[in-house]
């Protein structure tokens, strides 16, 4: 699954920690989600999209063909 996270950090301004601190988890989720190691659960999802104000199909894509 493909995400818009770094894009979405860089346009605040916010580091890897910084985006972190937002979500309470730690810079290495917040890496590991970026880099697609790593899918959040849902409420991580809702809580990426509030912080964001977008929704969660604006962050998270799913690459498989329809």
């Amino acid at each position: 699954m493909n995400n818009r996270l770094r894009i979405l950090r860089a346009e605040h301004n916010w580091s890897q920690a910084d985006l972190a601190q937002h979500l309470e988890v730690s810079r290495q989720s917040v890496n590991a989600i970026e880099t697609g190691k790593y899918d959040p659960s849902l409420p991580l999802a809702f809580k990426l999209a509030r912080l964001f104000n977008t929704t969660i199909e604006n962050i998270f894509v799913d690459e498989q063909p329809s």
